[in-house]
């Protein structure tokens, strides 16, 4: 993986709460870094009645994209189907969010789709009536996809099963650690090993916490040129932060 990603690029993973939209941002800081002007799109939106931050908001503070926008906000934290279904709302509509994605891409050089929870949560619906995905997403709009993942016990089935699920689609991936911890053990260096052919970043734990500025300057450092980072070099990475 040595060209660098353009055009739209899903951002999906393994689970809820593995730090996409932290991925989002830090991909976002690299490409603008690289002089790249950057969109970040949320396809759908929940847990609105929350009142937290929304996933746009976040990458807004760390990142401040050329463009970034939600299509659609749903007030419960279900899937966004299930959202739609629960609020008496209209689902996403996949080509509606692929015209969406791809108007983007007409004034940016890199459109950043950030899913969620993990590639097959049901999205919206086809006009046909069927469900869709991201993985969906990503094959109608020939997207590779960034997978990211937890770093700890459990991972490596994860992932394989979600790189797994994507090359059946023929979708190009690559893995981000979302969360990599101040203090890692045996199983997280193990994984790290494993994963190292097909790892494309591993952000630090409380990445997302940080002062925008320290984000922005740290953020390409933690992506490899495929990303728009600089990092090629996992074990002078991994001295660094420990």
């Amino acid at each position: 993986m040595s060209d660098a990603w353009a055009g739209p690029v899903l951002i999906t993973g393994t689970d809820t709460g593995v730090g996409k939209t932290i991925t989002t941002a830090a991909v976002a800081v690299a490409a603008q870094a690289a002089g790249l002007r950057v969109a970040v799109v949320k396809p759908g939106q929940t847990g609105t009645g929350t009142g937290e931050p929304s996933d746009v908001d976040t990458v807004r503070r760390l990142a401040a994209p050329a463009t970034a926008r939600t299509l659609a906000d749903f007030p419960d934290p279900l899937a966004p189907l299930a959202a739609a279904r629960v609020a008496a709302m209209e689902p996403l509509e996949l080509y509606a969010v692929v015209d969406a994605v791809r108007d983007e891409a007409t004034r940016h050089d890199v459109v950043l789709v950030e899913g969620a929870g993990g590639l097959l949560v049901p999205m919206g619906l086809r006009p046909s009536g069927e469900p869709w995905t991201v993985a969906d997403l990503a094959v109608s709009l020939g997207a590779p996809a960034v997978v990211v993942a937890r770093a700890g016990l459990g991972t490596l089935n994860h992932i394989a099963l979600t790189l797994e699920a994507l090359e059946r689609r023929a979708v190009p991936a690559g893995v981000v650690l979302g969360a990599w911890p101040a203090e890692p053990e045996l199983v997280h260096w193990s994984n790290l090993t494993q994963l190292v052919d097909t790892l494309v970043g591993v952000l630090p734990e409380g990445a997302g916490a940080m002062d925008p500025g320290v984000f922005g300057r740290s953020a390409p450092g933690w992506l490899t040129p495929t990303l728009h980072g600089v990092l090629d070099d996992w074990r002078a990475w991994a001295e660094q932060i420990q």
